[in-house]
């Protein structure tokens, strides 16, 4: 069994969620604000330290065809930044269209007031960590 932590990169907010590989789902944790996509790595670090995660799981922000763009490199970046400073595993995951995916599930679970920014973002997050199961254990 492991515990995954998975991040949905934003240059104003990164969605943050946990999961275990053992029932292949994951929960929303929270978002954390960032600054051009530079968050504050103490918040990040206490979420580490508190769930200590075996693998980070990042999202890449693909385009429909699957090819890259700019924000593709900056979550590559910030995957690489996040192995620096934590010394945690990472992998990467095609995001596409958790977004859109998150907010269905919110709406369903709450209709428009579920919408907030952040936990739209968590909620996409938790997708991709699941996403990421999925392609481990069914691909």
């Amino acid at each position: 069994m492991s515990t995954v932590m998975g991040f949905d990169f934003g240059t104003k907010s990164i969605g943050i969620a946990v999961g275990q590989s053992i029932t292949g789902s994951a929960n929303p944790l929270t978002s954390v604000k960032a600054v051009d996509g530079i968050p504050n790595w103490d918040d990040i670090g206490k979420l580490i330290n508190e769930w200590k995660p075996d693998l980070l799981v990042i999202g890449l922000p693909l385009n429909m065809d699957g090819t890259e763009q700019e924000m593709t490199q900056r979550a590559r970046k910030f995957a690489n930044r996040l192995n620096g400073r934590f010394g945690v595993k990472i992998a990467t995951q095609d995001e596409r269209l958790t977004t859109a995916d998150a907010k269905a599930r919110l709406f369903e679970l709450g209709g428009f007031k579920a919408l907030t920014k952040g936990q739209v973002d968590a909620v996409s997050a938790v997708l991709i960590v699941e996403s990421y199961f999925e392609n481990q254990y069914c691909g």
